[in-house]
């Protein structure tokens, strides 16, 4: 086996990630080229040295693994794997289309056979980017578990990534396969996300789906106006106005307005 293999790791937890480094540092086909702390560092860092091989961890706090994948420029996605303590989480959704999984702590004997995948995923001239595609297509639904409500949304601008409080959203509304996001200052971001995948990681007491395409922060209506057909009009603390579809109205009338 020939060629170095350029790694980055990204684990939020200090130990974990020493553990991991010194590993690597034992395989001698491997240059650890970076390690990230967190998700968002993660990006910076795999952009800036271009790794064959990403290392990350699912579970790192705001930013987590499975958000690399979806946030990272396509043109310089790597090949993945993923580093789990936990066999039940997302490990089924991501057979397939994941380089490998490893289970915590990670077993040297367990590494080398991912890195003996990478190797040959390369020599063979497979396209990383496209190995990553199929991650990122599949990231949304990778939600298995106790899953808690998301507090921040991670949003890519230009070479930064913002984190949104979800608090401060005010609605959210799907354009084809993308999602405009208003907060309650009335500034605006876009995410390549599903509609219903990122209402579920919200918290369904507070954040309601007012038609097919669009669902608001209920803390921020402040007007709800009936219109012709029995349908409705919200407005929100920003000024905006959105239109209620006809089932979301009966919905409003019968739990929400209790009218």
């Amino acid at each position: 086996m020939s060629g170095q293999l350029r790694v980055v790791i990204a684990d939020d937890e200090r130990p974990a990630r020493a553990f991991l480094a010194r590993l690597l540092k034992e395989c001698g086909d491997v240059e650890l080229v970076g390690e990230a702390t967190g998700g968002a560092e993660a990006i910076a860092m795999i952009e800036s040295e271009k790794p064959d091989l990403a290392l990350l961890d699912l579970q790192m706090p705001e930013v987590d693994g499975l958000t690399v994948v979806r946030l990272v420029k396509k043109r310089l996605l790597p090949l993945f794997a993923f580093v789990t303590a936990h066999d039940a989480y997302a490990v089924r959704a991501f057979e397939a289309n994941a380089i490998d999984f490893l289970l915590k702590p990670v077993e040297p004997g367990r590494l080398r056979h991912t890195l003996d995948r990478v190797h040959a995923r390369l020599a063979r001239g497979a396209d990383a980017a496209i190995a990553a595609q199929r991650v990122r297509a599949a990231a949304p639904h990778a939600t298995g578990g106790d899953v808690p409500w998301l507090r921040r949304i991670p949003v890519r601008l230009k070479d930064d990534i913002v984190l949104v409080p979800v608090a401060q959203l005010a609605s959210v509304v799907a354009d084809g396969e993308l999602l405009h996001l208003t907060t309650a200052d009335g500034r605006h971001y876009t995410i390549n996300y599903r509609l219903k995948d990122l209402a579920a990681r919200l918290d369904p007491a507070i954040y309601v789906r007012i038609s097919r395409g669009a669902l608001v922060n209920l803390e921020m209506v402040t007007k709800v106006s009936a219109m012709p057909g029995g349908t409705y009009i919200v407005m929100l603390t920003n000024r905006q106005q959105l239109p209620v579809s006809r089932q979301r109205s009966r919905d409003l009338r019968a739990e929400l307005l209790k009218l």
